[in-house]
């Protein structure tokens, strides 16, 4: 019987656990993955932490080689990647994250933000989905799902010179994956 009630406890206590750790995404940044594709020599890498238990939004970039000089960065949500017009709205601040480097062909940016404060957000985002809390639920529904993508524009490509689909790091999809056995093995062992 103690060992039925520790395997119930383990495995209503495990989900939460498993959802409160942050989650890092990454996104390589190229010319290509523009919808339109732009012919570019840029790349880029993008990395998002998203911490759902204190509500941040760690975002950090590198990128070089542009073809014009920077304008603008945000993150967009929430398309898949294969729809037949792969964009959507920007989620982030507009209509630059703050801070970006502006007017620059290469450079390196690195912010947190907190998700519970309306100056980290479109509003227009926010008013979509109708709360600031409904935003952050969507937009890490869309991370999950690689459905949310980096964009940096610049004065070449007004519409975006590179851009990257932000999908799970593979270390964070094995937890993710390793936490889900185990709480089935649990479960299981639980109805012996």
């Amino acid at each position: 019987m103690r060992h039925l009630v520790l395997a119930l406890g383990f495995a209503l206590v495990l989900p939460a656990a498993a959802l409160a750790v942050p989650v890092t995404y990454t996104a390589v940044l190229d010319g290509p993955s523009e919808f339109p594709a732009v012919v570019s020599a840029g790349t880029g890498t993008a990395t998002v932490v998203y911490d759902s238990a204190l509500h941040t939004l760690a975002v950090s970039a590198a990128f070089s080689g542009l073809t014009g000089n920077t304008t603008v960065a945000h993150i967009h949500c929430c398309v898949s990647p294969s729809a037949p017009v792969p964009t959507a709205d920007v989620a982030t601040t507009t209509p630059t994250f703050p801070g970006f480097p502006a007017g620059v062909t290469a450079g390196t940016y690195s912010q947190t933000f907190d998700l519970t404060e309306a100056s980290s957000w479109n509003a227009a985002f926010v008013t979509a989905q109708g709360s600031i809390a409904n935003a952050e639920a969507a937009l890490a529904a869309a991370l999950a799902a690689g459905e949310s993508y980096f964009n940096i524009h610049s004065s070449f490509a007004t519409g975006g010179e590179i851009r990257g689909f932000l999908v799970p790091e593979p270390s964070a999809a094995l937890l993710l994956g390793a936490g889900l056995v185990a709480l089935g093995r649990l479960r299981a062992g639980a109805r012996r």
